[in-house]
């Protein structure tokens, strides 16, 4: 089982439309989370993520920290952790890290952005470890229209007014990811009372992403997410699907 930041992070979940952004500020925050691996009869806990914003200036810091339990270190050890600035102005962001420990590997991604209208360009700095030396490489990602990271993006979803949006109606954004660039496609589905880790039931917004690289080859599989209908819009639960079983991801907050 590999629990990659991509599934622990929902955060990559967005709907893009500006009609439906609301104006309002976040507070600085910390929502905990823990990760389950399901697979048949099988469900248990594997790892936990906790997911912080601080106001600084016209910015917002926001970071995501996740590491998996010790049962599972000794089949896939996680230690990552995304780190990001956001300008509060339009939720656009200002740059972007990717830190990962991974089963004994270290790899880093950095990507600093510039915005131009409805273009955005991200230059990304990469560095991996090869048989014990730094092996390290630029490139410029460019694109139109709404464009986020793996951190930036989540918090555009929670920016939103849900009253405004269609049930099955598609939106799209650019997603860059490392060296690549992802389509995302997102549908919302609609209200539905969803049952938590504590088995407490909350009414949440039902959303589905669907990734797919240039070309249109779908990239990975689909992720569904639900969201709080409280002002806040908390991410309450996550589903991703591996090779084998899925992970599920609760939020473990009041």
């Amino acid at each position: 089982m590999r629990l990659k930041v991509k599934y622990t992070a929902w955060l990559m979940c967005v709907l893009f439309l500006s009609t439906a952004f609301r104006v309002s500020a976040f507070s600085n925050e910390s929502l905990p989370y823990v990760i389950s691996y399901k697979w048949g009869l099988i469900h248990k806990d594997a790892g936990e993520a906790t997911l912080r914003l601080e106001r600084k200036g016209d910015n917002y810091n926001v970071s995501l920290v996740a590491k998996t339990k010790p049962w599972a270190d000794k089949v896939y050890m996680v230690r990552d952790t995304l780190l990001g600035t956001i300008r509060i102005k339009d939720m656009k962001p200002l740059s972007y890290s990717k830190i990962a420990h991974e089963k004994g590997k270290y790899s880093r991604d950095d990507i600093h952005y510039s915005h131009n209208g409805e273009s955005s360009t991200g230059h990304v700095k990469r560095l991996r470890i090869k048989k014990n030396v730094p092996v390290t490489s630029e490139k410029n990602l460019s694109a139109s229209g709404p464009v986020y990271d793996m951190l930036s993006i989540f918090y555009y979803l929670r920016q939103l007014d849900y009253s405004q949006l269609n049930k099955n109606k598609i939106y799209t954004a650019t997603v860059f990811s490392g060296e690549k660039k992802e389509k995302v496609r997102i549908r919302s589905l609609g209200i539905e009372k969803i049952k938590l880790k504590d088995k407490t039931e909350r009414e949440a917004y039902h959303i589905r992403f669907n990734f797919t690289r240039e070309g249109g080859k779908k990239s990975s599989d689909d992720i569904d997410t639900w969201i709080s209908t409280t002002p806040e819009h908390i991410p309450l639960y996550l589903v991703g699907r591996l090779p084998v079983g899925e992970v599920r991801a609760y939020y473990t907050g009041k």
